[in-house]
């Protein structure tokens, strides 16, 4: 069982931003935090690399890169006052192509923290999108916990759905930087798979594995 490329970021990137009226009742309001002007990144030598967030990330030998035609997708499809921006998205397969075996992706998104006033830790995001996952049928596999990438410290949740005779692992890492909410959601067809897609993050000039804290 496969899901189309619309169908993956609206559950990993595109109805995150679903999730802002909850979050307004959730927290309570603050100044919004200042933002700097996003440079999307870019793909070089087959590692995407992001200057704005000073992060890197290798996809394993393959995969397919689906940003621009789902960042278009995205432009269409989100309300304007919701200000976010799709950095990567990329796949083990075409996302339209089908196939007997869960299409792994990695999806990187960023959004304003202007868009969730009062929100002011990468925890709190969990909230709403906890409910929002749970909504889709996923299942929560661990509570937000705190994860190390290198030097950097981000927030991970980790969840799965059953899609027939396979499960679907989807693994999120969340981090508050220079005004923006960035998440990097990782859908793999196990544990350990969702686990080795999170080692190809990396934050600053070394590579350094990624791991719990």
């Amino acid at each position: 069982m496969d899901w189309s490329a619309r169908a993956l970021f609206k559950i990993s990137t595109v109805t995150l931003l679903v999730c802002t009226l909850q979050a307004q009742q959730a927290v309570k309001s603050a100044p919004p935090q200042p933002t700097v002007k996003l440079d999307p990144g870019a793909i070089v030598d087959v590692i995407y690399r992001n200057p704005t967030f000073g992060f890197t990330y290798k996809a394993p030998f393959g995969w397919v890169d689906r940003t621009r035609e789902m960042r278009e997708d995205s432009d269409e499809d989100s309300n304007s006052a919701k200000k976010s921006v799709l950095l990567l998205a990329t796949f083990e397969r075409p996302p339209e192509a089908t196939g007997d075996s869960v299409n792994s992706a990695v999806v990187v998104a960023a959004e304003e923290v202007a868009s969730y006033p009062g929100l002011r830790s990468a925890e709190q995001y969990f909230g709403p999108l906890t409910e929002l996952t749970k909504a889709k049928g996923l299942t929560v596999v661990n509570e937000p916990y705190e994860f190390q990438v290198g030097d950097k410290q981000l927030v991970r949740g980790d969840f799965s759905k059953a899609l027939g005779n396979l499960t679907m692992y989807q693994s999120t890492l969340v981090m508050i930087e220079k005004g923006y909410v960035v998440s990097f959601t990782f859908i793999a067809g196990s544990e350990d798979e969702a686990d080795q897609l999170v080692e190809g993050l990396s934050f600053g000039k070394k590579e350094t594995p990624a791991s719990r804290k």
